[in-house]
């Protein structure tokens, strides 16, 4: 057949191309190299939707298929489009330092990724990853300018398949032992490997056509590394202003460490604990280490006793909020203080004063969702020493009620409120600031896949909502995926900017969750069929699994009651 028909959702049309024509080819043919996004402006279409699979430019057609062609402006289009960012910097590193520098990108920052560079000596000879140097302006000048150059010459990614032994030896090759170690783990026969300008590398999901597709980026210096930036989300069309966020940087720094005791610096070592049986002991000492977090937090709140009267926790969806919350309280009463929960979803405005959204639905994410002028005057009435009636809300009739319980505050007695809104100073606007102690949790995964390739924060929450939403909500993992968007879109609204108001925060992330994830979230994600809206996300989600050993139920026994987990798994000891 010399001929393909296939199907645009783009151009709602049926297009005719030559087999084997490339989804590029096919752009050109249709003159959709660029297509309009929400904002008005053409910009390039970066990668595709054939069937609902993502698929890069260079893939070829030979048969019906029914293709969306992707932007910036789309998830997965700016998924592709910062796995090929992340490729032009390594090359820009080797290009530039030779094997003299490793290049590690460790973690996720908000719009960037966090990256150091480590000397492996004159020749590269070093075998085992050494310590961070300290990045100067003049490193961060120097590699800028050879990805400017890169990207000028509009060199294309060229996509092959290695034998399993040959990628090793090439990783090995490149001073990547940790992705060598992964691929030999893994076992496949092939790994799909990508080349650019000659140097060699492997990324979990498709690349640009070339690099003349990279636009907006910047690298700045970040403490003793830098931060590779590019577009966020919900506004992917330019750079926000760099913000520098030290308490998240300390946080990151702070669970490196932990992973550092515990041996396991990516998924690949993290796979070889549990394969070697010592799911046991990384469970044991994680747990042991969010203990002494909490108790620290406690030891924070005490040393303000007297002066501490209302302890304020936020977070975005699935950070383990509530468990957090209940884990201080333990650890306050242990210092002789009695914690009084107050919810914050008592004081929404009954259901016809709530403010709606630009498409006139209610917008339960809004502050002035919340009775303020109640919530402040019974705050000020409890710390003054006066008793309150607490309200209650009704969720099915929309109204508020109450139901005689009363409260007032003693000399040890200190309340403890979580939610989205926690850190807006509006919400307790009239509370003086040193009667408040505010806490940001939040799972912020510091574990990598390998070098080069971190893990998305925002993956390991919706994996955590993904199972709790269909263990105690009554959710398919298809509606918990076709709903995270607008969460997402409320958490950069109502929670991201307040997040370094926090005098201390706390990451939940536990370095056994993704295996223990894994064992729940993969059955989930193979019901959604493919022709749902939610499947290509799906098969991403499915993708990055693949690379995780699973925790057997055996192993999962060894999880405590009160772990943050078991917020997400069940058979927790506390009340939800």
């Amino acid at each position: 057949m010399d001929s393909v028909r296939v199907y645009c959702s783009d151009t709602n049309e049926y297009h005719v191309c030559k087999t084997g024509s490339t989804l590029l080819e096919l752009l050109q043919s249709i003159n959709l190299i660029q297509k309009k996004c929400d904002d008005g402006v053409l910009r390039p279409v970066l990668a595709a939707y054939v069937d609902n699979r993502l698929k890069s430019l260079d893939f070829r057609l030979y048969m019906a298929h029914s293709i969306t062609f992707l932007t910036i402006a789309d998830a997965d289009g700016r998924r592709t489009y910062i796995r090929s960012l992340s490729f032009l910097l390594q090359k820009a590193v080797v290009d530039v330092y030779g094997k003299r520098y490793q290049l590690t990108l460790k973690y996720s920052l908000p719009n960037g990724y966090y990256g150091e560079l480590h000397d492996r000596g004159e020749n590269g000879q070093l075998h085992n990853l050494p310590d961070s140097i300290n990045v100067c302006e003049d490193d961060v000048a120097r590699l800028k300018k050879r990805m400017t150059e890169l990207v000028s010459r509009n060199i294309p990614f060229i996509k092959t398949k290695d034998s399993n032994s040959d990628a090793v030896r090439l990783f090995t090759e490149n001073g990547q032992n940790e992705k060598a170690m992964l691929a030999k783990g893994l076992g496949y026969f092939f790994v799909t490997t990508y080349y650019l300008d000659g140097y060699c590398d492997t990324f979990y999901g498709p690349l640009l056509y070339s690099t003349g597709y990279i636009n907006e980026y910047d690298l700045v210096k970040y403490n003793k590394g830098f931060c590779l930036r590019f577009p966020e989300p919900f506004s992917p069309y330019t750079l926000p202003k760099f913000v520098y966020q030290e308490n998240l940087y300390e946080i990151f720094k702070e669970n490196s460490d932990r992973c550092a005791i515990l041996g396991a610096r990516d998924i690949g070592t993290v796979n070889q604990a549990i394969q070697a049986g010592h799911a046991a002991e990384l469970i044991q000492i994680a747990e042991a280490l969010h203990e002494r977090k909490y108790a620290a937090i406690a030891d924070r709140i005490n040393e303000r006793r007297g002066r501490v009267k209302l302890v304020l926790i936020a977070g975005p969806s699935s950070s383990g909020k509530t468990t957090t919350s209940k884990r201080i309280a333990v650890q306050l009463k242990v210092l002789g203080l009695n914690p009084i929960v107050i919810a914050m979803d008592n004081y929404f405005l009954d259901r016809e004063q709530t403010p709606k959204d630009s498409d006139g639905n209610y917008d339960f994410e809004n502050l002035h969702a919340l009775d303020l002028e109640l919530l402040n005057r019974q705050l000020n009435q409890l710390f003054n020493g006066e008793e309150i009636e607490l309200p209650k809300f009704d969720f099915a009739s929309g109204s508020r009620y109450y139901d005689g319980q009363k409260v007032r505050m003693n000399e040890n007695d200190i309340l403890i409120m979580e939610g989205i809104h926690a850190l807006n100073p509006q919400l307790t606007s009239q509370t003086d600031s040193d009667k408040k102690f505010k806490i940001y949790a939040s799972a912020l995964t510091s574990l990598a896949i390998d070098e080069n390739n971190c893990i998305s924060t925002t993956d390991n929450r919706l994996l955590r909502r993904l199972v709790r939403d269909n263990n105690f909500r009554g959710t398919s993992a298809e509606e918990t995926i076709l709903r995270w968007d607008s969460v997402r879109k409320g958490e950069y609204r109502n929670i991201f900017p307040y997040q370094e108001n926090a005098d201390i925060m706390f990451n939940s992330f536990l370095i056994y969750e993704l295996p223990l994830l894994k064992y729940y979230a993969e059955p989930l994600l193979r019901r959604i069929s493919p022709a749902s809206a939610a499947y290509s996300e799906s098969l991403r989600l499915i993708k990055f699994l693949s690379y995780i050993t699973d925790l057997s139920p055996k192993e999962q026994k060894g999880i405590p009651p009160t772990s943050v987990l078991r917020e997400f798994i069940g058979e927790s000891t506390f009340t939800y």
